[in-house]
């Protein structure tokens, strides 16, 4: 038996889209400013947090794994964060 690998695994999740609530907020100043930007592009497992090319902080929630690593590692005040409404947000297929 082979075994999927992880992203083979997250490529059947589904991903519903609030398109009128954004679930992650973030501080464009401060995140920078206080090292928190770069912390969370580094920590992010589905790669939501990247560099604009103007130098700010990309955000694609509608990627969100809703692990909460990005929490732990934000400095306080830089970044908002809740679940989803419900109905929305990653939908886990498998495992």
């Amino acid at each position: 038996m082979t075994v999927p690998s992880t992203s083979q695994r997250l490529a059947v999740n589904r991903f519903v889209l609030d398109e009128t609530e954004c679930h992650i907020a973030v501080d464009q100043v401060l995140a920078c400013a206080s090292g928190t930007a770069d912390r969370l592009i580094a920590c992010c497992p589905a790669r939501v947090y990247s560099r604009a090319p103007d130098g700010t902080l990309a955000i694609e929630y509608a990627a969100c794994l809703e692990c909460g690593a990005c929490l732990a590692v934000a400095d306080p005040g830089t970044l908002e964060w809740h679940y989803p409404r419900g109905g929305f947000g990653v939908h886990f297929r498998e495992g």
